[in-house]
């Protein structure tokens, strides 16, 4: 799971080429809105579900997505008990990041899952199998003027990643960010997750905030 850098819509020259000669804005100052990308991408079928949102994205936004994905996709998937989520260390799905700890176990313990997340180091994102799917999406659609949110959405539907079209979906509804737990609260969380020490070996770094097992006793 990860998200593309923002896109802001309007009638604004993007630096690309274009086949057809075309008037652009030069600076984009006031867009008309701007849309955050989301996605959740399937390394080993190579697909990709892409979620775009006007809103900011929150944690409450991110385990909304990855809830909205597993009600639509489970069926799939129905001998899987343990889901691996490789993620940047994000300021809203950080594993400090209380609301996204509380919901991520909330999503866990309703959908009966052992979850693990594991996360990039600092500057290692580009290791991250979904960041070459952006790279296609934004040669899919350099060149072309995003004048309306539905532009933006129609150019992600088309676009393919190993001959493959994403699902793309827009989210509506509008997220508030600064969403905290209280120390209690977080810490009846913590009692819930397991997060990868270090051991009895010395020489290895600490390594909880990188690895969390979420664990229901699903086998």
């Amino acid at each position: 799971m990860d998200a593309k850098a923002r896109v802001n819509i309007g009638s604004f020259d993007r630096g690309g080429r274009n086949r057809v000669p075309t008037e652009t804005d030069d600076h984009d100052f006031k867009p008309k809105t701007t849309v955050a990308p989301y996605g959740i991408f399937l390394p080993e079928v190579d697909e990709l579900f892409l979620y775009f949102t006007e809103s900011k994205v929150t944690s409450d936004f991110i385990v909304d997505i990855l809830e909205d994905f597993w009600k639509s996709e489970s069926w799939r998937f129905s001998e899987i008990k343990t889901i691996l989520i490789n993620q940047d260390n994000g300021g809203e799905n950080s594993s400090r990041r209380t609301q996204f700890m509380k919901r991520i176990v909330e999503f866990a313990q309703s959908y009966k899952l052992n979850i693990r997340l594991a996360y990039y180091p600092p500057y290692h994102s580009k290791y991250n199998p979904i960041e070459r799917t952006w790279a296609a999406l934004e040669n899919h659609w350099n060149g072309s003027i995003l004048d309306q949110v539905e532009t933006a959405l129609n150019f992600a539907k088309t676009m393919t990643w190993n001959g493959k079209s994403p699902v793309v979906k827009l989210v509506t509804q509008t997220y508030s960010s600064g969403v905290r737990l209280t120390k209690k609260a977080m810490q009846e969380i913590e009692n819930k997750i397991e997060r990868l020490t270090n051991f009895t070996e010395d020489n290895l770094p600490n390594l909880g905030k990188w690895f969390i097992d979420i664990c229901c006793g699903v086998t």
